[in-house]
């Protein structure tokens, strides 16, 4: 449930996004809320002018909590952004420990927004080689 607290940090992701095209960047912004209220984070889009293609604001607080965050802290916290996750987003969100995301735009909303914003899929396959594949997770876990 989206309260009105939840809005006015969304109101701040969005000025963040916006803020990022005065500065050449792609239009995304995303803060980190703690338990308490506290703006700890903020960021935007830098993937043109870090020519890093994981420059995502998300990714960006999700790495900044798992370094400076204990994780009962890090539960506690929300995430406002100015659009749903992306894939690689979400996945460092969740290593993180982050407790929740409240976004603006979902991902199909944005799409309809920019048609041309959306990603292919790239095909995968596997498993495979499981018994040669398990030897260094065996190991690493002391599951010898």
């Amino acid at each position: 449930m989206i309260t009105p607290a939840d809005e006015e940090f969304l109101r701040r992701a969005i000025a963040i996004a916006a803020h990022a095209i005065t500065l050449g960047d792609a239009p995304y912004g995303s803060l980190l809320v703690g338990p308490d209220g506290t703006v700890l984070a903020e960021a935007h889009n830098t993937v043109r002018r870090d020519d890093d293609i994981s420059s995502h604001p998300e990714l960006k607080l999700a790495r900044w909590a798992a370094r400076e965050l204990d994780p009962d802290t890090a539960a506690g916290t929300t995430m406002y952004t100015s659009c749903e996750p992306c894939g690689m987003c979400a996945g460092g969100i969740v290593r993180s420990g982050l407790g929740r995301v409240v976004f603006a735009l979902s991902t199909a909303q944005l799409i309809e927004l920019n048609p041309a914003g959306g990603w292919p899929t790239v095909p995968q396959d596997g498993p495979a080689l499981f018994e040669e594949a398990r030897v260094p997770i065996d190991d690493h876990y002391g599951r010898a």
